[in-house]
This record gives structure tokens, sequence and C-alpha cells, in this order.
């Protein structure tokens, strides 16, 4: 049934449901007409467990995080049956809690207990794993002190993804960046980050790169970026102002395994002003799901040879094959009934 009914003449009437069954017939028959279900499971520490009924697959209006922006997420990568760096994203989950002065309504260890089952419950293979705290619902003022608890939601997006191969064009971002305060806590005011993709887009981009105050390299809208240099020195921005990537700081681990077969010099990192940034022999995003990003284009001007580089894809490579087949201590396996 329509929510909006259009009457003869020169106004609308909107429907009101008459009751909550009527109300969820309407939402499931939209969802009827989705060839697949994109988010097999949900959990929500609202209704006190898991959710598989996307039609219910929501959070209350007058929750915080809806409409103060309260709130704060992390994610984790499903590939092959198993979550990928679960617990380190679990851990700067709750920084990014500690910093927006949101208490867990449960301790770490229940909330990976949680999202562990949720995974199990979607019965997805592959996708992500996206969960959020919240300061809760409870009313619509700018404190949370009327919030009677903080509240934990987590969803499951089914969603293919694999090593990405072709090079992109950036812009230079003119939407100002996040102060360090704001931009190291993976929160959910994400405004800029979205503008400045719209930005992108608007120019035929695929993203955006941001440059902070004092001229340096700062971060793309939702990943950390990275450079080969022209001597093959491996080089990523300071962390001290922007988001410290899970995946960005698990290359720098990685990719001395390059030094040990000579083919990179060193693995660092540093401030880079545009001048040095633009006269990179290769440059890529780094992110969970891609895990790298060649870039070959930046403002209309060729990243070396405007190609994707050998060391870009040797380094995507070595995340790859993490990804796929890494410790045991980044990969858990994910308990799915048969």
């Amino acid at each position: 049934m329509a929510s909006l009914e259009v009457e003869s003449g020169s106004g609308t009437k909107v429907h009101v449901f008459s009751s909550s069954s009527e109300l969820l017939e309407s939402l499931h028959e939209k969802w009827g007409s989705v060839k697949k279900q994109p988010y097999p499971a949900m959990y929500s520490s609202v209704y006190g467990g898991i959710i598989l009924d996307p039609a219910m697959m929501v959070i209350p209006i007058d929750d915080h995080m809806v409409h103060r922006g309260h709130g704060v997420f992390d994610t984790a990568i499903i590939l092959d049956g198993h979550l990928y760096e679960l617990d380190v994203h679990l851990d700067r989950f709750l920084r990014s809690a500690s910093k927006a002065r949101i208490a867990s309504p449960f301790p770490c260890s229940t909330l990976r207990s949680i999202l562990i089952q949720l995974a199990a419950a979607s019965k997805c293979k592959k996708g992500t794993l996206r969960y959020w705290l919240s300061a809760g619902p409870g009313n619509f003022l700018l404190s949370p002190a009327g919030c009677p608890t903080s509240a934990f939601y987590a969803v499951v997006i089914d969603e293919d993804f694999s090593q990405r191969k072709e090079g992109v064009k950036v812009i230079t971002s003119t939407i100002p960046m996040k102060s360090p305060m704001f931009a190291t806590m993976k929160n959910v005011n994400y405004l800029p980050n979205v503008l400045s993709v719209m930005e992108a887009e608007d120019q035929g981009a695929f993203a955006s790169i941001w440059i902070d105050e004092e001229g340096y390299i700062a971060e793309g809208p939702n990943v950390n970026v990275a450079f080969i240099s022209q001597d093959k020195e491996l080089i990523l921005p300071i962390f001290d102002k922007i988001l410290s990537g899970r995946t960005a700081l698990r290359l720098l681990q990685l990719a001395p395994k390059l030094i040990e077969q000579g083919r990179l010099k060193s693995v660092k990192t540093g401030n880079l002003t545009v001048e040095e940034a633009k006269g990179a022999a290769e440059m890529m995003y780094v992110g969970s799901t891609l895990p790298i990003l060649p870039i070959v284009m930046w403002d209309e001007q060729p990243i070396g040879d405007g190609k994707v580089g050998e060391l870009t894809m040797a380094l995507s490579d070595l995340l790859w094959d993490d990804m796929v087949a890494g410790p045991a201590t980044l990969r858990i396996p994910v308990p799915y009934e048969e």
C-alpha cells in the first residue's frame, strides 16, 4: 500500500497506517521486490537479538546517533567464511567510543561474541560486517543524559569485492577536512567525507585527497593514501591528524617483505608536501575492501607514467594473501550452522 495518496485537485493526502501489521505488510512489499537481500542479518541491543527480516532492520528515530551524530562505528571483512582483523578493529572501535564519551553496554568480549554469532546467522561468506555504538535512544536533546543506556547495532552486508587492478583518478578536495580530534575518531559525522566524494564525482574522478592546514598530504575520504617515491620508498602520511587505518597499519607490517626481495628500499611514515606527493612514482588508496586501489592521475596530472605501478600491485598481493591465508590470529573462522 502506498504511504502517500494523491488526491484529485490541489493537494496530497498522507496515508495513516492503522496498525503495525499494515505497516509491516507495506515494508515486506518493498523488500519483496528486491532480487537479492543485501543485508542478511542485523543485531540490535534495543531488540536484544539478531534480526533476519530486513523490514525490521531499523533504529529508533530518537537515537542520538540519528539526530545528533553521537555515535562511532567500525567494520570488519568477511572473506572465505573468516572475519579478518576483527580484534584490532574492535580495539579501535572502543577507543573511538571512549573519545566520544560513549560507554559500551557490553564488555569487549561480549561485543566480539555478538559479531561472530551475527556473521554465522547471516550465512554470508563474503562481505562486510559493520557495527555502531550510539549514545542511545531517549529524547531529542543535545545531552545524552536522558538516554537510559547506550545502544549497539551491527549489520552484515553481502557484497562482492576483489583485488582492484584498474587505476583511478583523484582530485584535491576543497572541502575542509575534520580537525584531528574528530579525524582520529571513527565517528558517524561523515558529511565532509560525503561532500568530498561528491565533489570528485562531479569532476569525473573516483574520490579525493585531503591536504592538512600545514600543506601536507592527509588522507582520502574514507581510506588512507600511500606513495612509492622515485627512490622506491613506501611512504604513508603520519597518523597524528588522520585515522590510523587498520589496513594501512597492516601494510606497514607486511611491506618489509619487498625490502627483503630487493624491490623496495624502505618503508616509513612521514610528512609529504603536495609537490612531493605528485612527484611520486606510484600512488594508491589503502582500505579494508580494496585493499589497495591504484591511483594513476591526480588533478589531471599523471602519477609516474600514468599506469598502475608494479610495486602497487605487489603490495596489493601481500595484503590480499594476508586476508585469504594470513595468520590465524587475524582470521577468525565463522561458526556457520550447516
